[in-house]
């Protein structure tokens, strides 16, 4: 892999606490604070282990190194082309993303070479010129911290218009689609972009009128035994999410992650895909939706 968000987090995390070392500033305890300063909390799973029992072979028994400079990890040229490929990504170019050295390199792959799967097939115009200009000036508006005037047509086809505090952007893979989540009322109020007729920024809110919307979370609890590098692959799978990973034996893991309620179809989709590695213990209402989709698709392959 080229570049990744778990795989950057250990380099960088690496790469302080082997400039610790090499200042001669390192202990036990500034490892643990350096790790979780730097990655993941998941990583003091993997990278003080690492370190310490020499399967990474950079530091000594009393916490030197036998290198004698800092590391440094400048980009190559494939890494550019990397980066120079994800800035064509239309999804990206509505942040407006700079290409400041990057200009004179050629992309790795282009748009037209990536295939999506589970994934609907109705995402965003995300290069419509109207998507565009809402996009922005919503995000404005975020920063700003100003309210926003919001006409919109609903599912119904009916029209509605609301003067509402953005609360975030939100992105769904599964829709490929950018949802406004905003506060109305002490209510949250959510509108697909695509569905906006118009955004207009109004006076700016304190603190003392805004509610913010109250989206209620859930945990859950699953086991994870590593085979097949499974524990890298759902690190990087559920990035996105608050989680807690804990070792219970060799390649025996207990992972606890907190998740949306509307977003609890997305995450058994997701779970569902690791096959045998993962297996949820709560809550009952996640186990019994696994239990009851592996049920349905036993019978049909007897039909067959």
């Amino acid at each position: 892999m080229i570049f990744s968000e778990i795989y950057g987090s250990y380099f960088k995390a690496v790469s302080a606490i082997l400039t610790k070392a090499v200042e001669g500033n390192l202990t036990e305890r500034e490892l643990t604070r350096t790790v979780l300063e730097n990655a993941f909390g998941e990583s003091l799973v993997t990278i003080p282990a690492k370190l310490t029992d020499g399967s990474w072979p950079l530091l000594t028994r009393n916490f030197g190194t036998p290198l004698t400079r800092s590391p440094h990890l400048p980009l190559t040229t494939l890494e550019k082309q990397w980066l120079k490929a994800l800035l064509l990504d239309p999804r990206i170019q509505l942040f407006a993303p700079s290409e400041e050295g990057l200009e004179d390199v050629e992309p790795l792959f282009t748009q037209d070479q990536i295939v999506y799967y589970d994934r609907y097939s109705n995402g965003d115009d995300f290069s419509d010129s109207r998507y565009i200009e809402h996009f922005h000036t919503i995000i404005q508006a975020m920063h700003e911290k100003r309210k926003l005037r919001v006409r919109f047509h609903g599912h119904r086809g009916t029209r509605q218009s609301y003067i509402c505090i953005p609360y975030k952007l939100e992105y769904s893979s599964k829709d490929d689609k950018f949802r406004l989540i905003t506060g109305f009322r002490g209510k949250p109020l959510i509108v697909n972009l695509s569905r906006m007729d118009s955004v207009h920024r109004l006076d700016p809110w304190d603190e003392s009128e805004y509610q913010r919307p109250n989206e209620r979370e859930k945990t859950l609890v699953m086991d994870l035994f590593d085979t097949r590098n499974a524990l890298e692959r759902v690190m990087l799978h559920f990035t996105d999410l608050e989680k807690e990973t804990e070792r219970i034996e060799d390649k025996h893991y207990r992972i606890t992650l907190n998740y949306k309620q509307g977003d609890e179809t997305e995450i058994l989709i997701r779970i569902l895909s690791f096959g045998p590695v993962l297996k949820v213990l709560e809550p009952e209402t996640m186990v019994s939706q696994i239990r009851d989709r592996l049920e349905r698709q036993a019978a049909i392959l007897e039909q067959k």
